[in-house]
């Protein structure tokens, strides 16, 4: 139903003040992960081989010891088990792509994987997930290299990582997943991916000039798990060079991935004011035969948006990016912008890169927590 001119304009201005609590994370680096754990937990990662460590919900935050040859690595992205274990991703061409892994707080770090594809470029980490035949330590994606996209994955009971489709896959036979001519996957956020997907071990969206997707594993034959394929599904979202589908977001009920909807946010990372994009998807409760429905916003995010998250207690959609922060409790289909409160500083809102909740960090060491009552 089209919304009465006065209605639209009205939702088109409306605004939710108090919001982002800056903190001071003693750093200047450029912050693209973040992984928020829980009672007080969190990790950050950034450039010039960053990590950073909180366990007081960052009232301070630890700088950790650089990993070994990684003072110019660009670390997109972090996946933390608890206040002791996690494993950094840095993101460049060839072997700038590594893994370290810490157990002791950060205090030292091993190399654990380096792309072995002098092309190759990896632009996701995600931890790991339990099904029935095993449990995955991580799933890793990466720019097409040869035609495909280049995933790893990890499973418990192995020590390294491998190849899609290879011993780690748990199906019989899983099928790569086939790029577009010039389409590739944006490592903005860390938050390209989300493992699991829907039915499936993993879901990623994709952009460029070759246009905009969402593309997903799924269970192929008659017996649903002798063969692992890729499906894919063409997202109504403008293409360009820096342009496409840069985060995707789940929920649902089932934690194994399957009945989950998804939001896609994204736009022009060039262009930050230019109109922003979002995407929502609905999965039927039963995909395997039926196609899932993307609906487009009547009032989109103001800008391009680089990261987003939902917030199960407020059922609230939340999503940030370089010119601010916006919020839908209607599933995407209309966004208000997020300003700060009287109280805070003017930009209080923006320069934002990703979010984990409650925590969001950007360039220059920006690092900000969600208030309380912000999402009320």
């Amino acid at each position: 139903m089209r919304l009465p001119l006065i209605l639209a304009m009205f939702l088109t201005s409306a605004t939710v003040n108090a919001q982002w609590t800056i903190q001071d994370s003693h750093t200047t680096a450029d912050l693209r992960g973040i992984h928020s754990l829980g009672n007080g937990i969190a990790w950050a990662s950034g450039t010039n081989g960053t990590v950073l460590r909180t366990t007081d919900d960052g009232a301070t935050w630890q700088t950790c010891t650089t990993p070994p040859d990684a003072d110019k690595l660009d670390f997109r992205g972090i996946q933390a088990f608890d206040a002791n274990i996690a494993i950094v991703m840095s993101s460049g061409k060839g072997d700038l792509s590594r893994l370290y892994k810490t157990t002791d707080a950060c205090k030292t770090w091993k190399l654990l994987f380096t792309n072995p594809d002098k092309d190759g470029f990896w632009d996701g980490i995600q931890g790991g997930f339990e099904r029935e035949s095993g449990k995955f330590d991580g799933v890793l994606v990466g720019d097409p290299v040869d035609g495909k996209f280049a995933i790893y994955t990890q499973i418990s009971f192995h020590t390294s990582w491998e190849p899609w489709n290879g011993s780690n896959c748990l199906a019989p036979k899983c099928r790569d997943a086939k790029a577009n001519r010039n389409e590739s996957i944006f490592a903005a956020s860390n938050s390209a991916m989300v493992s699991p997907g829907s039915d499936g071990d993993l879901a990623f969206v994709t952009g460029g000039p070759g246009g905009a997707r969402l593309v997903y594993a799924q269970p192929h034959g008659i017996d649903g798990i002798s063969s692992f394929a890729f499906s894919t599904i063409k997202l109504p979202i403008p293409s360009g060079e820096n342009t496409g589908a840069f985060s995707i977001a789940r929920h649902g009920k089932d934690p194994d991935g399957i009945n989950a909807n998804f939001m896609v946010v994204g736009g022009d990372y060039r262009k930050p004011d230019s109109p922003g994009t979002s995407v929502y998807i609905t999965i039927p409760t039963s995909w395997f035969f039926l196609t899932p429905h993307t609906v487009k916003p009547i009032i989109p995010p103001h800008g391009f948006r680089s990261a987003v998250t939902y917030d199960a207690d407020q059922k609230t959609w939340i999503t940030v990016g370089p010119n601010g922060t916006d919020v839908s409790t209607d599933d995407g289909r209309n966004w208000h912008a997020l300003k700060p409160s009287t109280t805070d500083s003017p930009d209080a809102d923006k320069n934002w890169n990703a979010l984990s909740l409650p925590f969001v960090v950007g360039p220059k060491g920006h690092i900000g927590r969600l208030r309380a009552n912000a999402l009320q």
